[in-house]
């Protein structure tokens, strides 16, 4: 995965959105505004930062080099993944899932409903 296929899977989660608050090399990827991921470009290779339950992101550093803690981040609850190819897209995608239904589940009750309700009968919301 590079950083136009991430960007693109990335934006086609319901009601993701892309920001700058950083300036304008590090894109923030928000849901109802609620940050679950960053994208940005590091000495021509892409990484971004992604939500994580705590004990699956301490596994997911135990089996892939190309994760690491999360940089900038709280390193419990966040990683840092190298676009490197050294891991398979699926994989990345998942995830991006993950991180994407870790910050939908903490919405507000009201949030989350409306967006299960604007978007039922996809796909997105199977890990929720």
């Amino acid at each position: 995965m590079n950083y136009k296929s991430a960007e693109k899977y990335l934006l086609s989660k319901p009601a993701s959105r892309k920001y700058f608050p950083f300036g304008p090399d590090v894109a923030v990827f928000k849901v109802k505004n609620k940050m679950y991921a960053t994208l940005s470009m590091n000495k021509n290779t892409a990484n971004m930062n992604l939500k994580c339950d705590p004990y699956r992101a301490a596994a997911l550093r135990d089996v892939y080099d190309a994760v690491i803690p999360g940089y900038h981040m709280n390193k419990l609850h966040w990683n840092t993944v190298i676009l490197d190819a050294s891991i398979a897209q699926n994989e990345i995608e998942k995830m991006i899932d993950h991180s994407y239904a870790l910050v939908v589940n903490g919405l507000k009750k009201a949030e989350k409903n409306a967006l299960l309700l604007a978007h039922s009968g996809e796909d997105f919301f199977k890990d929720l």
